[in-house]
């Protein structure tokens, strides 16, 4: 055996020695990437100070960087277009490196919910785009916060304070069972929390958020008619009004948001009619003692 051939088998022994031999076709382990699993919200009134609870829960370990603050709109992280979410205010909620799907592309978490809450009113998520999960919180007021990062489940809380009184209004979502046997009424009420006085517009803006989860199941809908938000609601005279916001369209049925807007908005003493206008500010019958709905909510 040559001197050559000794000093380059020693090498190679060496090298040997002091490797990490993988087994044939593997890699070396990653750390596992949060996966958002489940979001929830409950308000907690006592002790002081009450503050509604808003909890993202990952498996895995928690984010690496979780940035939470207040936008003016929200934003879809891929498409860089406005997402439509209720409420007064957007505290926006943002991970990093995380994820809200599984391995085969599908969706574990909710994409859109609502709560009946004093200041929650939804949550909307705007990105699910390279490693970083983007949500909205729609709420009523906006208030301060304060974030919190929870083992055990991997969790992360935002605390949103609600520093204020409620009062109790009725907001009407279409009961899709009843719609699908034809048999009445087909819409039906629900309690929300509104911030006084401006009740009438905290019943509207609940009903854009949608019916709760547990309210789904019972078969309530929200039916949109295409409109996103809505805007220029008054009341004077006996007459509410109201400007439809985004798109305007029956889809050719009878059943349209005007079935929803109009007992959420009759059920206060100072309205005898609502008159419901398209974003163009067109409404069949602008002027007079009637109900009034603009042609792209006909059948």
């Amino acid at each position: 055996m040559s001197s050559t051939f000794r000093r380059t088998l020693a090498c190679i022994t060496v090298l040997l020695w002091g490797a990490s031999i993988l087994p044939a076709g593997s890699a070396r382990a990653q750390p596992p990437i949060p996966t958002l699993v489940a979001i929830r919200a409950a308000h907690h009134a006592a002790p002081a100070p009450r503050f509604d609870r808003v909890v993202f829960q990952f498996s895995g370990p928690l984010p690496a960087d979780v940035n939470v603050g207040y936008v003016p709109e929200l934003i879809g992280d891929g498409s860089g277009l406005p997402i439509p979410i209720a409420g007064r205010a957007i505290l926006q909620v943002r991970f990093s490196l995380a994820q809200a799907h599984n391995n085969a592309g599908q969706p574990t978490a909710p994409g859109r919910r609502a709560f009946a809450l004093p200041n929650v009113m939804q949550v909307v998520r705007s990105g699910d785009f390279e490693g970083v999960v983007t949500y909205g919180i729609g709420l009523a007021r906006r208030e301060q916060f304060k974030v919190l990062r929870l083992q055990n489940p991997s969790r992360v809380v935002v605390d949103i304070f609600t520093p204020f009184e409620t009062v109790w209004v009725r907001t009407y979502f279409v009961d899709s069972d009843n719609v699908a046997s034809g048999v009445g009424p087909f819409v039906r009420p629900v309690w929300r929390p509104v911030i006084s006085p401006s009740v009438a517009r905290g019943a509207l803006d609940r009903l854009f958020a949608g019916p709760t989860q547990a309210e789904a199941a019972q078969g309530l809908v929200f039916i949109a008619s295409e409109a996103t938000s809505y805007s220029n609601l008054t009341i004077a005279s006996g007459i509410a009004r109201v400007r439809l916001r985004g798109g305007c369209n029956s889809g050719g049925s009878t059943i349209t948001i005007a079935n929803e807007i109009v007992p959420t908005l009759d059920q206060f003493a100072s309205v005898s009619y609502v008159k419901i206008a398209s974003a163009s500010g067109q409404t069949a019958s602008p002027t007079g003692n009637s109900n009034s709905i603009p042609a792209c909510l006909e059948p």
